[in-house]
């Protein structure tokens, strides 16, 4: 026996309020348990002048019907605008259902109406009317304490789950909510019980010592709450305007790369490929495979090994696509000092963390192997202050001890195989 959903997918046009039906999205849930995903362009929308693609490889605009069986039957830049892992949390707790009561597609239909990106999903043909209301900084020790009760399996009410809404697609697992301040739309990201340092504090100061490295980074700052912080990400898929927020397209790594979340695609989950997939996104190609290598180089420098392929993403502006600011980036303490892997694959010697593979494949980039040098010598110079740099952010000296490991380690320094 077969089973079959659908939901109707809307666009807030570029550079406008206005938020019309675009798609329509069946997935067929077969005997065998695989599913298949059929999209399709509506006849109205592909008459419109300003329609835009979702994706211009895989989703052209025309009036064919594109099949999918990866992520479950949707289509990557469809599942960008979906819910993130704690936003599902928050949507099963809400419907009180487990995990393995809802499909993908339920997810989408139950997830944030002001996801990530400028998608969003309803079951009927015109969209819902949009929510102006968003929460604020006053109600974040309310949240904070929703989103503990939901780890521990808490039934929260009513009316804070509302503004506990789903996360979007590119926050991860950690507790969150968006917030609305002066005018912008911010992530606010919760501490979790589990931790065992100050997280909130580390990942600011990881993104302002990337900075400090030439990376574009998130705006970002920290908010106190109940002596807690709050790490507070603006949201770079908004815009401000009279009556309301403009909404950019977003679409992650692991749709370009066409692959699946699961580690039996982890083949394709390579920088190289990235890079060779910005050369046809991106409207400035050469800038952003710079960029691209630049955080590769940081990543390896500060072992942020949570670099998957959802942690990146390009962004649809005014002029075309673009490597959207660097997000997530959280050092890993790992005791290992033979060797450090990090998610994606870095270059002919696979995901190793270090230099010989930072330079094997370097000219996918863009760079000579003196340029890519110079790159390097250039973060690492400013990493090696990295003590410091948290010290005068107000890491406490117990929590800068216990990330110590996870910065520079002997093994990032290495020009050959180790025994070669």
């Amino acid at each position: 026996m077969t089973s079959e959903c659908q939901a109707y997918i809307y666009v807030q046009l570029p550079g406008t309020l206005n938020t019309v039906p675009a798609a329509m999205l069946k997935v067929e849930k077969l005997r065998d348990g695989t599913f298949v995903g059929r999209f399709r362009y509506g006849d109205r929308y592909l008459k419109r002048k300003d329609a835009v693609e979702f994706d211009p490889f895989q989703l052209p605009l025309g009036n064919t019907v594109h099949e999918f069986t990866k992520l479950k039957g949707i289509p990557g830049a469809v599942r960008d605008a979906g819910p993130d892992a704690w936003g599902r949390r928050v949507i099963e707790h809400k419907l009180q259902r487990s995990p393995g009561d809802l499909e993908e597609i339920d997810y989408l239909l139950n997830g944030p109406q002001d996801g990530a990106g400028y998608l969003s999903f309803g079951r009927k043909l015109e969209p819902p009317a949009p929510k102006r209301r968003y929460n604020r900084t006053h109600q974040l020790v309310e949240l904070v304490a929703a989103a503990e009760a939901i780890e521990e399996g808490k039934r929260v009410p009513a009316h804070i789950l509302e503004q506990l809404e789903p996360g979007t697609s590119m926050g991860g697992a950690r507790p969150k909510a968006t917030i609305e301040d002066d005018n912008r739309l911010w992530v606010g990201k919760f501490p979790e019980k589990a931790d065992r340092c100050n997280l909130q504090r580390v990942e600011y100061v990881t993104l302002e010592l990337a900075r400090r490295c030439g990376i574009a980074v998130c705006n970002a700052r920290l908010e106190p709450v109940a002596g807690h912080d709050v790490l507070m990400v603006e949201r770079f898929d908004r815009e401000h305007t009279e009556g309301g927020y403009l909404r950019f397209g977003l679409v992650s790594a692991l749709t370009m790369l066409d692959c699946d979340e699961s580690y039996l695609d982890r083949e394709r989950w390579s920088y190289p490929l990235l890079a060779d997939q910005i050369r046809r996104w991106s409207e400035k190609p050469d800038e952003d495979r710079i960029e691209l290598f630049r955080r590769i180089v940081f990543n390896a420098a500060v072992t942020n090994n949570d670099d998957h392929p959802r942690n990146h993403a390009v962004r649809r502006t005014a002029r075309g696509w673009r490597l959207t600011p660097a997000y997530d980036l959280v050092p890993a303490p790992l005791v290992s000092l033979e060797r450090r892997d990090l998610a994606m694959t870095i270059g002919t010697y696979g995901r190793t963390a270090s230099i010989y593979n930072l330079l094997s494949q370097c000219e996918r980039f863009g760079l000579t192997i003196e340029a890519a040098r110079k790159e390097i010598e250039s973060i690492v110079a400013i990493v090696r202050n990295w003590r410091d740099h948290f010290l005068a952010c107000g890491v406490s000296v117990a929590d800068i001890e216990y990330m110590a490991q996870a910065f520079l380690p002997e093994c990032f320094f290495f020009e050959k195989l180790p025994g070669d």
